[in-house]
C-alpha cells in the first residue's frame, strides 16, 4: 500500500512523522530514547485497543468455522479467511507498540520494516477481495442458480481463494520499495537512531503512482463489483418469497459497510494528496498530511471491527445456544444459501415451461388458423358446423394465450 500498508503500519508511521518527531528528538535529554508525545500516546492506544480486541475475536472466529460448523458454505469459508488475514494483521502490532512506545526508533532492522509492510498490504489486498468473493457468491446464487451449483464445489473454490491470495501477494510487491530505514544522528550524543519511513525514490511520480494505484486497485475497482453484485440481489430479494431468509445477505452487507466506513476516509486522503502533488499545491499535500494519523488509525480497526460484527449479526442466537452462537450463524448461512438457489431454479424450471406451453399453443393456432383458410375455399356451403367448431377452438386456444 502506501506509506501505510494496512493501517498499523501506516499508523506508526503517520503518527511518526505527523508529531514532528526531528523537532522532539533533538529536544531531549542525553537519554537514547525518545519522549512520547500526545499523538504517539493516541497512536499507542489505538494499536493497543485494536489488538486486544481483534486479535482474540479473530482468534474466536477462526476457532467456531473450524470446530463448530459442520456445513460451512462459501460465505463461512470465506469469514475465515477474512478473519485468519486481519489475525495475522494484528500479530504485527507488539512491533509497532514497541517503535511507538519504545523511543528507540525501528529496532528490528530493514528486512523486518520492509516484510512487515508488505504483509500489511497483503491484508488489505485479500480483505477486499474476500469481500468481493462474497458479494459475487451471493449474486450467482440468486441470479444464476444452475452456474452456482456447477460451480460450488470444493475444488473451485480452494482455487479461487488460491487466487485471491496470490493477487494480493502480486499486488502488495510495490510496498517494499516504497519503504526503507532513514537512519537519523540527530542526539547530543550522537546517538544514531532507525526509522522505518516511506521512500519514493525523490520521485513525485513514484508517490502519486503509489497512492493512486492503491486506491484504484484496492478500493475503486472492488467496490464498483460489490455494488454491482448487491444491487442486484437486493432488487431480486424483494420478493416475498425471499422474506426472512436474509440473514446471510446482511451479515454481507454489514461486512461491507463495516470495511467502507473504515477505509473510504484513508482512500479519500490518498486522492486529495494526488491531487495536491499533481498541481504542487502544498497547502493540499500539507492537509492531506496532517489528516493521514487519524484516518490511518481509523481504518486500523478494520481488522478489529470484524468479530464485532458477527456478534452483533448472530446476536438473536446468543440465549438459544450460548457459547456457539457464532457457529449457528454461519450454518444459517449455508440453509439460506441452499434454499434461495433452489428457489431461484424452480423458478427458472416453471419459467422455462410456461415458454414451451405458449410456443405449442401458438403452433396449435396457426395449423388451426391455416386449416380454417383452406376450409374457406373448399366449402361455399354447407360446412357451418364444422366451421364453428373450428371458430370455437380457436377462440379457446387465443384465451390460453392470454
Amino acid at each position: 500500500m502506501s506509506q501505510w500498508s494496512k493501517p498499523h503500519s501506516d499508523s506508526s508511521q503517520a503518527f511518526l512523522m505527523a508529531s514532528n518527531i526531528t523537532t522532539t528528538i533533538s529536544q531531549q535529554s542525553s537519554s537514547s530514547s525518545v519522549p512520547l508525545s500526545i499523538n504517539h500516546m493516541v497512536g499507542i492506544a489505538i494499536l493497543t485497543l485494536a489488538f486486544v480486541l481483534g486479535f482474540p475475536g479473530n482468534l474466536f472466529v477462526v476457532w467456531t468455522v473450524l470446530c463448530r460448523v459442520k456445513n460451512r458454505s462459501v460465505t463461512c469459508l470465506l469469514v475465515l479467511n477474512l478473519s485468519m488475514a486481519d489475525a495475522f494483521l494484528l500479530l504485527s502490532a507488539p512491533f509497532f507498540l514497541r517503535y511507538l512506545a519504545g523511543g528507540r526508533g525501528w529496532e528490528f532492522g530493514s528486512a523486518a520494516c520492509k516484510l512487515v509492510h508488505y504483509l500489511s498490504s497483503v491484508n488489505m489486498y485479500a480483505s477486499i477481495y474476500l469481500i468481493c468473493l462474497m458479494s459475487m457468491d451471493r449474486w450467482l446464487a440468486v441470479s444464476r442458480p444452475f452456474l452456482f451449483q456447477t460451480m460450488r464445489t470444493k475444488r473451485s473454490l480452494l482455487i479461487i481463494l488460491l487466487a485471491v491470495w496470490m493477487l494480493a501477494l502480486l499486488l502488495s510487491v510495490p510496498m517494499p520499495f516504497y519503504r526503507r530505514l532513514d537512519m537519523r544522528s540527530t542526539l547530543p550524543s550522537n546517538i544514531t537512531l532507525s526509522f522505518c519511513v516511506p521512500y519514493h525514490w525523490k520521485s513525485k511520480s513514484h508517490r502519486v503512482f503509489q497512492y493512486l494505484f492503491e486506491t484504484i486497485v484496492g478500493f475503486l475497482l472492488p467496490f464498483s463489483l460489490i455494488n454491482t453484485c448487491n444491487s442486484s440481489v437486493i432488487c431480486r430479494l424483494q420478493s416475498a418469497k425471499f422474506q426472512g431468509r436474509a440473514q446471510g445477505s446482511r451479515l454481507i452487507l454489514m461486512v461491507i459497510c463495516t470495511f467502507a466506513v473504515f477505509w473510504l476516509p484513508y482512500h479519500i486522503v490518498n486522492i486529495i494528496e494526488v491531487v495536491g502533488l499533481l498541481q504542487d499545491s502544498k497547502s493540499t499535500v500539507t492537509a492531506a498530511l496532517a489528516a493521514r494519523p487519524n484516518v490511518t488509525a481509523f481504518a486500523y480497526f478494520s481488522s478489529a471491527v470484524n468479530p464485532i460484527v458477527y456478534v452483533f449479526a448472530s446476536s438473536s442466537h446468543i440465549r438459544q445456544v450460548g457459547f456457539s452462537f457464532m457457529g449457528k450463524l454461519f450454518e444459517d448461512t449455508s440453509s439460506e444459501n441452499r434454499t434461495t438457489s433452489t428457489f431461484t431454479r424452480t423458478g427458472h424450471i416453471n419459467r422455462g415451461c410456461s415458454i414451451r406451453d405458449e410456443r405449442a399453443a401458438l403452433n396449435t393456432l396457426s395449423m388451426k388458423l391455416g386449416r380454417l383458410f383452406k376450409s374457406k375455399k373448399k366449402d361455399t356451403s354447407g360446412g357451418v358446423a364444422g366451421k364453428e367448431a373450428d371458430e370455437l377452438e380457436l377462440r379457446t386456444l387465443a384465451i390460453q394465450l392470454n
